[in-house]
């Protein structure tokens, strides 16, 4: 049943037009309004976002209930959050791409494909850019199955439903999507390689379900027409495709300004488009735990730990 004032409906991505508010009695400044709380620009899962956008204009269609349904599949995300989990229900003889790796468990009846994607120079793409060269596919065989997928990392994984758009996402951010997208290796920058930040992301195009993770939380920006904005590449998820962006160094007054601030590469993005941002780094995290690991260290193969 649909809501009466709804804007977004996961099934089929359908954009309905919003009809004039009921008027009713004033609510509480502590509780969101019923018409708040079901709408998916406030609530991504468990997670309430503020819709940033002057013209109402969201690009990322979020189901706000984390459930819906594709071509020849229903998916839902299960214990949002730190420990998300992608559970993906397939009919007879349909199929759900991932990454590789990032399937937890299926139902007995799934065929697994990997196969290499675009090729050997598309592998070859995927391999620098830090991805597995391999893609796989899941098809549930001769009755309903069921697929489960997560990131290697903590986080969260939210379900997009793309209507004919183009996203960028960092290659470490994509988990699974409809057969139908089209998910090619693209050049990023020469300036992110040399700074250590990779050198592709993928870019998505098509129409269907996008499943993509953060490490922690996912912040939605939303920049107006003309308005700049800069983003640490350790924290980008993703953004639209037609969206103009610049790499370069945190400061702007040099390298070693940049050095002392301990600010790597970062892209500075013009408006109008929406950025999803992860509220943690990965690579920042790494450097923080490094001095914790085991090293080997002294001809007798032992271990030392750093202080």
């Amino acid at each position: 049943m649909l809501l009466p004032n709804a804007r977004f409906c996961g099934s089929c991505g359908f954009q309905m037009p919003t009809q004039p508010p009921i008027e009713s009695a004033p609510q509480s400044p502590q509780m969101p309004s019923a018409q708040q709380q079901a709408s998916p620009q406030n609530y991504v899962g468990q997670t309430q976002y503020q819709n940033q956008s002057s013209a109402g204009r969201e690009a990322f269609q979020f189901d706000a209930d984390g459930r819906g349904q594709g071509r020849g599949y229903v998916w839902e995300i299960k214990h949002q959050g730190a420990f998300a989990l992608a559970v993906v229900n397939l009919q007879a003889e349909q199929s759900i791409a991932a990454e590789a790796g990032a399937m937890v468990s299926m139902s007995a009846n799934i065929d697994l494909l990997s196969e290499l994607k675009g090729g050997v120079f598309g592998a070859l793409k995927r391999a620098v850019g830090g991805e597995s060269a391999f893609v796989s596919t899941f098809t549930a065989r001769g009755g309903a199955g069921e697929v489960t997928l997560a990131p290697g990392t903590p986080g969260d994984v939210v379900g997009i439903e793309m209507t004919n758009q183009t996203f960028f996402v960092q290659s470490s951010s994509y988990l699974a999507g409809d057969t139908s997208l089209q998910v090619e290796t693209k050049f990023g920058s020469a300036k992110s390689w040399l700074g250590g930040e990779g050198l592709f992301v993928l870019q998505v195009t098509g129409s269907g379900l996008l499943l993509i993770s953060s490490f922690g939380a996912i912040h939605r920006k939303t920049l107006r027409p003309g308005e700049q904005y800069v983003v640490d590449t350790g924290h980008l998820v993703a953004w639209e495709g037609q969206m103009p962006y610049n790499l370069r160094k945190a400061a702007k007054s040099g390298f070693f300004n940049s050095f002392l601030s301990g600010e790597g590469m970062v892209a500075e993005f013009s408006g109008p488009g929406e950025i999803l941002i992860q509220t943690r780094n990965l690579r920042a995290f790494a450097g923080l735990l490094k001095p914790f690991f085991p090293s080997q260290g002294g001809s007798g193969g032992g271990f030392s730990f750093g202080n």
